[in-house]
């Protein structure tokens, strides 16, 4: 897929579907790691483990999450693109729809929920690569990493991913999530994995330059040329 320019008003609308469709069916990947019931993944961890704690649905808790962490991106003046907002939204809900539908049996072995597991990872790491191929910005989560590591410039951008993601999985821990060898399945897979999409696919993450919410708005009042 060649990278989108969205330099009209069609091409960003074309483009936010790509988003909400990728993001939609990414929400089926997750469900697909959290179905499998072998621990879930660092950020799901903390979910669920809100979702346990406070009584809610594991959509509300995934959005109610991802928009405080919009909330500290645009603190650090991270840029923020319509993608990002369909992010936060889309598969924290689309994870409920699938889990409303229940049509995906639970494995009855080890080995089938591993194979579950590692289905679901194919699967986001996949619609991954076409949301991002989109170029309205990229997860909050992501822009989160990004914005740390532009003040703490020293340190690798490997720990500071890593110190959050334990920081989210221990905090998740504490409030009821479920951690197990599932959660390390995604910790060391999950890289890898997206790593063999991005190649299969031909698709260079670095070469994407993502457009803005302010641009955005600029092309589709016609005032990016002004």
């Amino acid at each position: 897929m060649t990278k989108l320019r969205n330099t009209t008003g069609e091409s960003i609308l074309y483009s936010a579907l790509l988003a909400f469709v990728s993001l939609f069916v990414n929400g089926f990947g997750v469900y697909l790691t959290i179905h499998a019931d072998i621990g879930a993944a660092p950020w799901d961890v903390l979910n669920l483990g809100l979702s346990k704690t406070l009584g809610i649905i594991y959509g509300t808790a995934s959005i109610s999450v991802s928009v405080l962490i919009l909330i500290i991106d645009i603190l650090l003046k991270q840029p923020i693109g319509i993608a990002m907002i369909i992010d936060a939204i889309t598969v924290g809900k689309s994870v409920d729809f699938f889990n409303w539908l229940d049509i995906v049996p639970k494995p009855k072995t080890l080995l089938g929920a591993v194979i579950m597991m590692i289905i679901g990872l194919f699967i986001i790491a996949y619609t991954q690569y076409t949301y991002m191929a989109a170029a309205l910005g990229c997860g909050p989560r992501d822009t989160l990493i990004v914005g740390l590591n532009k003040i703490f410039k020293k340190l690798p951008i490997g720990l500071i991913s890593i110190c959050i993601l334990s920081t989210a999985t221990l905090i998740g821990f504490i409030l009821g999530g479920k951690v197990g060898i599932g959660t390390l399945i995604c910790a060391f897979l999950s890289g890898p994995i997206m790593q063999f999409a991005f190649h299969t696919a031909k698709f260079d993450a670095t070469g994407i330059k993502h457009q803005n919410m302010r641009e955005s708005l600029r092309v589709i009042t016609g005032k990016q040329n002004k």
